[in-house]
């Protein structure tokens, strides 16, 4: 039984971009109690590829974490086995905002201690307890109450590229040490309304149980994260507060929810909100790069990179063999030579009047 596509990833690619097949990009999670994740991951895998499902799953003993790819002939079908998992019914649907069906190029799901790494350990949490969930509407009405701090739950290269303005942006690498940040930089505000938003809620859920059991009175999050949003203020006809692009972790890499170009290419400063990867195999770094910059260095981040790139493949498979390489997909940017990188701050501003950091 196939369980794993153990095709090479550069075939599967090509062939995601020479199909011309309708798809449509979904992501969802549940936290759930699941007692065997290996059989739960198989079951899933075993059905999903039936229906020619690309994507990342990961699954854990807390839930299971998706962001999908399935033909659009198949989508019916594919509602309908979720409703065959008890705990998957009613599960909310993420579908993206943007999409050209050029996602995901191959279906893979993977056991996980936790659907979300967060770092934390304290026995005594209960994820369950979670903050109140607001839709579109209710968040823009409570955005404007004075008593209100917007915090952004992502990583900084994601906010860099978009963000709700008057929002607190921490630079951080990772989820779970947001936390930790986030609670240091809002201690003395434990009774103001925390607003926390991510991409699709996830980050949210298990953040919002966080800080209420750490103390915080009046805890909201945006339900169904970014993507949900963009879709309720167009079906409502509501004022979109999001600026900019909405970073997702596909080929995509990221959906247009606001008209305004926030950011600046890496490289030379230009207004560009185009995240990358460093064409270096052996690099792969993210990145934002405009299109002049790109011509000018090779789809490359630096001169070392420029360099390598030129190299015949044998020669560049030489330099990297017995080396752990593309592994700064998501390093965020975070190098010396990218001089117009946006490096953020963790100071919290002064109340009221708000601002992205």
């Amino acid at each position: 039984m196939k369980l794993h596509n153990k095709v090479d990833k550069k075939v599967l690619r090509e062939q995601l971009l020479q199909s011309d097949e309708a798809r449509t990009t979904i992501s969802f999670y549940k936290y759930a109690a699941i007692k065997n994740p290996q059989i739960f991951r198989d079951h899933l895998y075993t059905t999903w590829d039936k229906l020619s499902l690309f994507g990342r799953v990961h699954v854990a003993k807390e839930g299971i974490n998706a962001q999908i790819s399935i033909p659009t002939q198949h989508l019916n079908a594919f509602v309908a086995a979720l409703k065959d998992i008890t705990f998957l019914e009613n599960v909310r649907l993420n579908f993206a905002v943007e999409d050209n069906g050029k996602s995901f190029y191959k279906l893979v799901i993977k056991v996980r201690e936790k659907i979300l790494a967060d770092g934390l350990e304290d026995q005594s949490f209960d994820s369950s307890n979670k903050g109140q969930h607001l839709h579109a509407k209710e968040w823009n009405q409570l955005m404007e109450d004075p008593n209100s701090i917007l915090i952004d739950m992502r990583n900084h290269y994601e906010s860099e590229v978009g963000y709700f303005d008057g929002a607190i942006a921490p630079n951080v690498d990772t989820f779970a040490s947001s936390l930790g940040v986030i609670d240091k930089m809002m201690k003395e505000h434990k009774d103001k309304n925390i607003m926390m938003y991510c991409t699709g809620g996830i980050r949210c859920e298990k953040a919002s149980a966080w800080y209420k059991h750490k103390g915080y009175k009046n805890v909201y999050q945006l339900e169904g994260g970014i993507i949900k949003y963009a879709h309720e203020v167009q079906d409502e006809e509501l004022d979109n507060k999001f600026r900019g692009k909405n970073f997702v972790f596909d080929e995509r890499l990221s959906e247009a929810i606001g008209q305004e170009v926030i950011a600046q290419c890496h490289q030379c400063g230009k207004a560009c909100d185009t995240h990358v990867n460093c064409k270096n195999v052996a690099c792969n770094l993210l990145f934002i790069q405009c299109e002049d910059c790109a011509k000018e260095h090779d789809n490359t981040c630096s001169d070392d990179c420029q360099s390598v790139v030129k190299l015949p493949e044998e020669k560049q498979k030489e330099l990297r063999k017995g080396k752990k390489v593309g592994q700064n997909i998501f390093k965020k940017g975070r190098s010396p030579h990218l001089k117009f990188k946006h490096q953020g701050d963790t100071e919290i501003p002064e109340m009221p009047g708000m601002k992205h950091l």
